[in-house]
């Protein structure tokens, strides 16, 4: 029986809050240089493997916003440029850009009149800076899932999502290896979409650094029973971590791992082949039904089963249930507004938008009770907005 390839897709979030590159810059300007080399890194080490190198980002739009800023560029001009980078990422015989939220919320906890204003505003400055309006794949940030959020993803024009290994259920009969390294079927009433699987075990590896040997035999060892050519999905973030900031030729990611699989897929046509998505699936398409858990990829401290990472504690929940009630009175602030409503009010609207999304990024739930007052402040500004719109 002549063997089959074995596909791999590799999968990198990148996410930074609004405004908190900038601000590392004033105190940490280490911390934001090992951060924009580890993206630089990406097509400075890859372009010599164009026929090779296939990787998907996850880009949050406050991370786009941020490099595409002529101030935020003028500042790091010394050491990484900004406008360099994002013309080299438009490189799609090597990138795939998927689509996410702007600010990069757990889509799952927040309101879903809010979920679309993230999707879209992403595609905006996606689009814009991309040059192209497709992106079949879609990240849910922190791969926080929920069937329901399927009809909106769908709507959005993608193809396929992205979902962790331990919150997939075979609704049809399948082995272990079919349901890991297989893109499926998941359904919402009358809404479907193809999941695919980030194998997590293997991803934790990735984001704690592993040898190309060690990572090819455990491989083979997974997929050696399967009778179809196998997909391995590997997500992690692209800039945590020292596998992924270490500046030293040899010791991350890329030089002490990635660049050696690339060359055994050059030699030989047996070795593990990096893969996009969407080519896998045009090739092979997608076999069986699942269901997928409302839950979240696993974090340093939890395994991503009912959001505790972000909802553990009490001023966390506080502050979740403070987000819907404004959002509830945005809702109602917006019902009011038509064409003919003054530009005044208009602006007052989006600023309270604005504020409003940015309470909902992840990052002011993810540390504990750290950064849920910068939801706070957030929220307060939105409230303001909101009050000036009723008094307009």
């Amino acid at each position: 029986m002549a063997m089959n390839t074995t596909y791999h897709a590799l999968v990198l979030n990148f996410h930074q809050p609004e405004g908190n590159l900038e601000e590392l810059l004033g105190y940490q300007p280490w911390d934001t240089e090992q951060i924009l080399y580890a993206m630089e890194r990406m097509p400075r080490t890859l372009l010599p493997y164009q026929d090779q190198a296939r990787v998907h980002l996850s880009l949050s739009g406050t991370l786009l916003q941020t490099l595409s800023d002529p101030g935020f560029q003028e500042r790091v001009y010394g050491i990484v440029d900004c406008g360099s980078l994002l013309w080299q990422l438009q490189n799609n015989r090597i990138f795939n850009i998927l689509g996410t939220g702007y600010y990069h919320p757990v889509l799952p906890l927040i309101p879903e009149t809010d979920r679309i204003e993230h999707l879209q505003r992403w595609k905006n400055i996606a689009e814009h800076l991309f040059w192209r309006t497709q992106f079949e794949g879609f990240w849910p940030p922190e791969m926080s899932f929920s069937m329901e959020l399927i009809p909106l993803i769908k709507q959005m024009g993608y193809q396929y999502v992205l979902v962790d290994s331990s919150n997939v259920e075979p609704l049809d009969s399948m082995s272990w290896q079919e349901l890991r390294y297989r893109p499926h079927i998941a359904r919402y009433e009358d809404h479907e979409i193809i999941v695919v699987v980030r194998d997590r075990e293997l991803s934790d590896a990735q984001e704690s650094g592993m040898d190309f040997g060690w990572f090819s035999n455990e491989v083979y060892q997974r997929t050696k029973d399967c009778n179809f050519a196998p997909l391995v999905t590997t997500c992690t973030d692209g800039d945590n971590g020292g596998w992924f900031r270490n500046t030293t030729e040899g010791s991350n990611f890329w030089t002490g791992f990635y660049t050696e699989l690339l060359d055994s897929a050059k030699d030989n046509v047996h070795a593990i082949q990096p893969t996009f998505i969407h080519d896998y699936i045009n090739k092979y398409g997608a076999q069986g039904e699942v269901r997928v858990d409302t839950a979240a990829w696993n974090t340093g401290w939890h395994n991503g089963k009912g959001f505790v990472q972000w909802t553990g504690s009490q001023p966390q929940k506080d502050a979740l249930e403070r987000v819907k009630e404004v959002s509830a009175d945005l809702v109602d602030a917006r019902q009011n507004i038509s064409q003919d409503t003054p530009h005044s009010k208009h602006d007052k609207l989006e600023q309270a938008m604005h504020h409003l999304l940015k309470a909902e990024t992840s990052c002011n739930f993810y540390w504990g009770e750290a950064w849920v007052d910068r939801c706070h402040k957030d929220l307060n500004q939105a409230i303001q907005a909101i009050q000036q719109i009723k008094n307009i």
